[in-house]
């Protein structure tokens, strides 16, 4: 079993900065990518940014510039850095990573519970 957990939601001003942490733990041979997706009320859930083993990344378009993703794979961890906030940017943000949990095993993908944020006007 593979766990994840999140922090750093909470509330902020528009304009201000938020970094969200997620970490793995549990059977977890190798990770092929790590990411970040989001999902408002009433909205589904949507791609924030990825990063892969190689550290390549993708981004909503909504985001580019203003919210940076990185990793540390050898401790499990993935990060996403947001600047300059904006009210749309509210909503629950959730860790994603794409793993080997085996040697044996093929490619598996787990979800974290979520971490709230919101950003006022």
């Amino acid at each position: 079993q593979v766990y994840l957990m999140e922090s750093g939601g909470g509330l902020v001003q528009a304009g201000g900065s938020l970094r969200l942490s997620c970490e793995a733990s549990g059977s977890i041979f190798s990770i092929n990518a790590m990411g970040w997706y989001r999902q408002a009320p009433g909205k589904q859930r949507e791609l924030v940014a990825t990063i892969s083993s190689s550290d390549s990344t993708n981004y909503a378009d909504s985001v580019k510039g203003r919210f940076t993703i990185f990793s540390d794979n050898a401790k499990k961890k993935v990060y996403l850095q947001m600047n300059t906030l904006n009210p749309e940017d509210s909503g629950v943000y959730y860790c994603n990573i794409n793993l080997r949990p085996r040697i044996s095993a093929g490619a598996m993908e787990y979800w974290g519970k979520g971490t709230l944020v919101t950003v006022s006007s």
